[in-house]
């Protein structure tokens, strides 16, 4: 999408590995408050810099503060896809998610979805991310944000 735009593409959680280390260690050092607070700090630092598509971490709206920043700053667009396949990328993933454990538990991954789906559903722009090829998605989005 940011290619489609022209813009430069910042992705907070890769931020937030560089300033603070490996997501994991963080919620295990600190907690999920503290990370939030970090994860606050460069958003906050991501949109104050040249424009560009940001990419949040998927709990990122969970936090108040953060939720309330980027509703102030930024054109939000949720990209849904139908949980069968999020379950099969995660599948597939290697990363270590603090927030759904060592293992792939499905009713938990349908518990923490029914959660923030609402949140994520507050965007401006949603789009159904389940039958298209990612470019294809990428133009559609594109074509949405420009008309804005």
């Amino acid at each position: 999408m940011a290619r489609e735009l022209g813009l430069n593409f910042v992705d907070t959680d890769e931020l937030i590995v560089a300033r603070y280390g490996p997501i994991h260690e963080i919620f295990a050092r600190d907690g999920e408050a503290r990370f939030r607070e970090h994860e606050f700090q460069v958003v906050r630092e991501a949109l104050d810099g040249p424009p560009a598509v940001v990419a949040l971490g998927g709990g990122a709206v969970t936090y108040e503060p953060t939720r309330g920043l980027v509703a102030k700053q930024m054109l939000r667009v949720f990209i849904d896809v139908p949980e069968t396949k999020l379950l099969a990328r995660l599948s597939r993933s290697r990363a270590v998610r603090p927030m759904l454990g060592a293992t792939l538990d499905v009713a938990r991954v349908h518990a923490l979805l029914e959660r923030r789906r609402p949140l994520y559903r507050e965007a401006e722009i949603v789009v159904d991310g389940g039958r298209r090829s990612q470019s294809a998605l990428a133009r559609e989005i594109a074509a949405l944000v420009l008309e804005r």
